[in-house]
Parts: structure tokens; C-alpha cells; sequence
């Protein structure tokens, strides 16, 4: 392993040291919902500050709480978490939109919230501006990227990998919102969430070479959400925070890919502005996801 100090740009950890900053942006922590039925970490000053509903699912209890739709865990057992995650949000949210993610850039704007479940292929991002849409991304390692542009009611939530990183979905999730939205890049908020730190992910010197233009000849150590918010000061992106959060070293309460071997479940990080509150009435109890788009 190649010794590499911190650089602008690199955002490389080497074996035995710990670089300052540890992560960009400024540390803001998830804290439990509270919740029995969905185990799950949510962001108290965006519900606060924003009105907004942020948050990642967890491991939980018992066999886990894995919400991996493309998996080798029996569907029906996959499909009654689903079920309970989108019982825990109505009526505050009447759809959900997820993705079948490819490591890629692209990032679907929803016009408006469909009524049910509606999945997506080859799609790593989602924005809109439609109360009571949640929008989702699985993750066991890879970074939720969370934005916000409260001034113009817009989110987006985006799936990055390396690959990602590397493509700058970021990029393509704050183009969605300005032209989609007429946001102002200064007024955007933006929040890296639950993933695997720097010190846990270690990639390749091709993989380096990618994310940083670094020219190595051994493995080294990088911090997405470091390098994430980089990019984000690039943009100009007004705000920018990081959780503490890793999902390697607290594997007590996330699932991830790295450090199980591949074999772990997946966790949902979401995000959405809920609907205006009204009244529960009996039909609310009957409704269930009902569309399905492959």
C-alpha cells in the first residue's frame, strides 16, 4: 500500500493513518426514528430546518432488515419490508419511487407522485418537487447523497458508488433541480449520508486514477463523501454535511457489501417533502402499493 498524505482532490487514506478532515462538510448525525416495525436513522434538523422526511432503514433485529429487491433472500420475505416501510409513511406519503441502479448518472424527475410503488430501470437518481412522493435508493456501502432546495420546495436523492463519484451524478442530480425547478445552486443543501468511511475502502489504482486523476501503482484508501464534497464546492453548492456514520465499521446496525464479502442485504435511504396533514380515514388503512413498473 502505497503511503499517501492528503491532497486537494486525492482524498486518499493510507494503511496506519488518519487524514484531517476524516470526511467533508460539517458532521450531522442520524438518530433513530423510533420506530419498531421499521428500523430506521433520520435527520431531526432536516425535518426541523426543512420539513423534510431524510433518513436511512438499518439492520434491526432477528435476520435483518434487508430491503434488496434484486437478491437471493426469498421475495416474499423482501416484498412484507417493503409493505411495512410504506405503511410506516402513509398518508404523509402516498408513492414511492426507487430505481434498478446501475452505477450510473442518470437522474428521473417525477412531474408528480404516482399513487403505489413505481420502480425504475437503470436509474441512480430521482427529483422532484411533488409533496408525498419518497423518493429511494438501496445502499450497503455507497453513499445516499441527499439535496435540498427549500426555496423552490425541490429534493433529489442520488446513489453513488465510485462509479458515480467518477461519472458525477452529483452534477446531474443539481442539473435536474435547476432546470426542472429553477433552483439556485447557492440555495441547495446537501447531506452525504450512511456509507463506508475512508479507512474501510480500499479500491485499485485504476479505480484512483479515476476518481482523483492520482497515477499510483498500488491499492490506496478513498473517502467518497470526501471527494462528494469537493465536487459539491466546485458547484457552489451552498451547504454541505456529512454523517458520521460508517457502515463497515457499524456493522451492529448497517449492512455492508465490503466487509461481508458481498453477502450482506441492502438498507433504503429516502427522502420527501409529506403531503399537507389531513385526517386519517378507514380507506387510508386499506390502501397498499399497487403499481409496479419494471
Amino acid at each position: 500500500m502505497t503511503d499517501l498524505n492528503w491532497q486537494s482532490g486525492a482524498v486518499i487514506r493510507p494503511y496506519g493513518h488518519t487524514a484531517i478532515p476524516p470526511y467533508g462538510g460539517t458532521a450531522l448525525r442520524e438518530v433513530p426514528a423510533g420506530d419498531a416495525a421499521v428500523p430506521r436513522l433520520e435527520l431531526v434538523e432536516w425535518a426541523t430546518r426543512y420539513g423534510l422526511v431524510a433518513g436511512v432503514t438499518t439492520r434491526g433485529s432477528g435476520n435483518g432488515f434487508s430491503l434488496g429487491l434484486w437478491s437471493d433472500e426469498p421475495v416474499g420475505q423482501v416484498l412484507t419490508r417493503w409493505r411495512a416501510l410504506t405503511e410506516a409513511f402513509h398518508p404523509r406519503f402516498t408513492g414511492i419511487a426507487l430505481g434498478h441502479q446501475v452505477h450510473g448518472t442518470t437522474v428521473h424527475w417525477h412531474p408528480q407522485a404516482p399513487d403505489g410503488w413505481l420502480v425504475l430501470d437503470g436509474v441512480d437518481g430521482h427529483a422532484t418537487t411533488a409533496p408525498g412522493l419518497l423518493l429511494a435508493v438501496t445502499v450497503a456501502d455507497c453513499v445516499p447523497v441527499y439535496l435540498a432546495a427549500p426555496a423552490s420546495g425541490a429534493v433529489a436523492l442520488l446513489h453513488a458508488g465510485w462509479r458515480g463519484v467518477a461519472g458525477h451524478v452529483l452534477n446531474a442530480g443539481v442539473a435536474a433541480l435547476r432546470a426542472e425547478a429553477a433552483a439556485s445552486v447557492g440555495d441547495i443543501v446537501m447531506h452525504c449520508g450512511v456509507s463506508i468511511c475512508g479507512e474501510c475502502y480500499e479500491v485499485g489504482s485504476e479505480v484512483i486514477e479515476r476518481l482523483t486523476g492520482e497515477q499510483l501503482t498500488a491499492p490506496g484508501r478513498v473517502d467518497l463523501r470526501a471527494l462528494l464534497a469537493t465536487q459539491a464546492a466546485d458547484l457552489g453548492i451552498g451547504s454541505v454535511s456529512t454523517s458520521p456514520w460508517c457502515s463497515a465499521h457499524d456493522r451492529d446496525r448497517f449492512f455492508s457489501h465490503r466487509a461481508s464479502g458481498g453477502r450482506d442485504g441492502r438498507m433504503v435511504a429516502y427522502l420527501g417533502r409529506p403531503s399537507p396533514r389531513r385526517p386519517m380515514t378507514a380507506k387510508d388503512g386499506q390502501r397498499r402499493p399497487r403499481r409496479i413498473r419494471p
